[in-house]
């Protein structure tokens, strides 16, 4: 939007704090190179718009706003002469992108001193050549700062869900190890058991009926019923009671086995039925043996079972082999995550999913997605255990309109109301000293509102913090909106 040209006063914008220690041949430079306009009401220039101006107000009411998801969030307004905005980096050049970082409105009919970026540039390279050094040192210095510590904030996450996934891979991986041990041995007795038998005085017939009995009592064992521990304890001393009156010594050796594979005295009863009273106690060993391999077996199955969930949470969470933006279910993404962290969760922060599972898949990039999910549930981690280590984090999905929303609700003491406007700045953390970077809510600001053209905001109070992230439920232009902070305001 073009403004009236109004004559400019070498004397009027020398007054304006930015100038004011400018020669009168500068002043009277700027004024036949810029220019002098008077915007009425209305829009100035657009978000993502080429840089092409340096603004800086002489008289009347400007407002700054940055676009978070489908609307536009007011950022700055002042009336204070002087105050500036637009192609404020105009002097870096070609290294850095030449667009502006927010949009511009008057309010009332404003003048402003406008000077072209190129000849801003200039301008600056000529009269102030060490400050543009200086300041182009301290942009690209702080940038490069910034990636280095978000790599390392990212490190240090992958560390955390490393040490998580070790830990939780470790259980299934070592029960695994001694269940394949124990099955040795008893597979070894069994077939020590099978030649004793085959010398003992068994019939053909006895034989096959205990044969079929085998068979059976292994399809029992995996249907076997979940029993309390009093019935269990009872059908103990019932089989235990059972084994000793027909003169069997290791009763309540293998009774526990027996009930736990779905067993009791009617299928002993079958047993007795098919062999002499003389080897019973043969056969009852060597069904045992059988019984013991199968729940062998089964906590074999169960344990890696176990680890090949774990490997495809760790390959969902880290998104390897999928396309980097695609549509995705977040619940699939909320639970991955949470299992990645469950190591660091631990026993005493319990978890409480609160999903509406009816909410369509969104188009995202599920790999940082992820990271955020990882930022703000350590986040709430690390609160809860600042407040004693116990409480609960709620994980909730819900659809706010056409957003999706993912809400992560912890128990912790809450944010203190002085620094709660300070929590998304980079570098900001209140964290002890070599905990935290200050870049994680940083990071996740960037992705979840630049990337994703969606909204993160915070509601806390004492037991009660709620950082929600609200996600477009349809795809929007593709291409990322790079910014500079997640609130950048006229000087």
């Amino acid at each position: 939007m073009s403004g009236q040209v109004m004559p400019c006063s070498p004397k009027e914008i020398g007054s304006l704090f930015l100038f004011e220690k400018l020669a009168p041949e500068q002043l009277g430079r700027l004024c036949s190179e810029g220019r002098v306009e008077l915007f009425q009401p209305g829009p100035v220039y657009a978000e993502g718009d080429p840089a092409t101006c340096f603004f800086v107000m002489i008289e009347g009411t400007v407002v700054l706003s940055r676009r978070v998801g489908q609307d536009d969030v007011e950022v700055s307004r002042t009336a204070q002469r002087g105050v500036y905005a637009g192609a404020t980096q105009a002097y870096l050049g070609d290294a850095a992108g030449q667009v502006y970082r927010n949009s511009m409105r008057v309010t009332e009919p404003t003048r402003f001193f406008v000077l072209p970026a190129d000849t801003f540039a200039q301008i600056m390279a000529e009269w102030f050549p060490m400050a543009v050094h200086l300041l182009e040192g301290l942009f690209f210095g702080s940038k490069n700062t910034q990636a280095a510590i978000g790599q390392r904030e990212r490190l240090l996450a992958l560390g955390s869900l490393s040490a998580g996934l070790t830990h939780e891979l470790n259980n299934p991986a070592a029960a695994a190890v001694r269940a394949t041990s124990t099955l040795r041995e008893r597979v070894a007795k069994m077939r020590h058991k099978l030649h004793v038998i085959a010398e003992g005085p068994f019939s053909r017939d006895a034989l096959a009926d205990l044969i079929e009995i085998q068979e059976r009592t292994a399809e029992r064992v995996a249907k076997a019923p979940a029993l309390s521990p009093l019935e269990a304890s009872d059908r103990e001393d019932a089989l235990t009671e059972w084994l000793e009156d027909r003169g069997i010594d290791f009763g309540w050796q293998v009774a526990p086995t027996f009930v736990q594979a779905g067993l009791d005295t009617d299928w002993l009863e079958q047993v007795a039925a098919a062999v002499d009273e003389e080897v019973l106690a043969g056969a009852v060993a060597w069904l045992n043996y059988t019984i013991e391999t199968e729940l062998l077996m089964n906590e074999i199955e169960d344990s890696t079972t176990r680890i090949s969930h774990l490997v495809d949470a760790a390959k969902q969470y880290a998104q390897l082999d999928r396309a980097p933006f695609r549509v995705v279910d977040v619940h699939e993404l909320l639970d991955s995550t949470l299992l990645m962290l469950s190591g660091k969760i631990g026993s005493r922060v319990e978890v409480v999913k609160e999903y509406d599972r009816t909410l369509p898949p969104v188009p995202a990039y599920p790999a940082e997605l992820n990271q955020v999910w990882t930022n703000l549930i350590d986040n709430a981690v690390s609160a809860i255990a600042g407040a004693g280590g116990a409480g609960t984090l709620t994980v909730r999905t819900a659809r706010d309109h056409e957003r999706l929303l993912v809400e992560f609700r912890d128990t912790g003491p809450g944010i203190p109301p002085e620094i709660k406007g300070r929590i998304f700045d980079p570098f900001f953390t209140t964290k002890p000293v070599g905990e935290g970077t200050g870049l994680g809510l940083d990071i996740s600001w960037r992705i979840v509102v630049d990337k994703h053209h969606g909204s993160l905001r915070v509601e806390s109070v004492p037991g009660d913090t709620r950082f929600q992230v609200l996600l477009p439920l349809t795809a929007e232009t593709a291409g990322d909106r790079a910014a500079d902070s997640p609130a950048e305001e006229a000087v």
